[in-house]
């Protein structure tokens, strides 16, 4: 028995000097426990958007030279496409984009009287950016003597551009304009 007394007594003596040493330290109250858990929350929400401006950060400088990379292509094109200095300067693409956007949307018998009327520079700007059977479609509507000089014209420029013509001019005699009446359809 008195190995056990001693034995407990050894035990408090141990408890007593170990509880100075935790009172030094104060036990958190609920008050405490609250505020700690808040300050915790806004340390993790901070760090969370610092993560995420920092992400928009790399996407915007990513983003940035993607477009520095297209701009200098698109310059770089631009200016192979430019005709050599002292050459023949082609008026703007869009414009003649557009008439042959328009030309195609019309009936090819009324679409043709008004080609007819173009400058031969403007025709085959138009033709040359027009799909080929919408082409052949206002070439047939046109005057033999109109339909003939627009296809030398593409054939002479396609030529002299090193190309295979467009359109080229029919080989035998030549079809002679038919009239066509309102009621008639017309080929599509």
């Amino acid at each position: 028995m008195t190995a056990v007394a001693a034995g407990l007594s050894i035990f408090a003596n141990g408890v007593t000097a170990a509880l100075p040493a935790l009172a030094d330290q104060p036990q958190p109250t609920r008050l405490g426990s609250a505020i700690q858990g808040d300050l915790g929350a806004r340390d993790a929400a901070t760090k969370k958007r610092t993560r995420a401006l920092d992400m928009r950060e790399q996407a915007a400088r990513a983003a940035e030279a993607r477009l520095k990379a297209d701009m200098a292509a698109r310059q770089e094109a631009a200016a192979a496409a430019k005709p050599a200095v002292g050459g023949p300067t082609a008026p703007s693409d869009p414009q003649y984009e557009n008439l042959a956007r328009i030309y195609q949307a019309m009936k090819p018998a009324r679409a043709a009287v008004v080609f007819e009327q173009l400058e031969m520079d403007v025709q085959m700007q138009v033709a040359q950016k027009m799909r080929d059977r919408s082409t052949a479609m206002i070439l047939a509507s046109m005057t033999p003597q109109g339909a003939a000089n627009l296809s030398m014209a593409l054939a002479r420029r396609n030529a002299n551009a090193g190309k295979k013509p467009v359109v080229g001019t029919p080989k035998g005699p030549a079809r002679a304009a038919q009239p066509v009446s309102r009621s008639s359809p017309t080929p599509r």
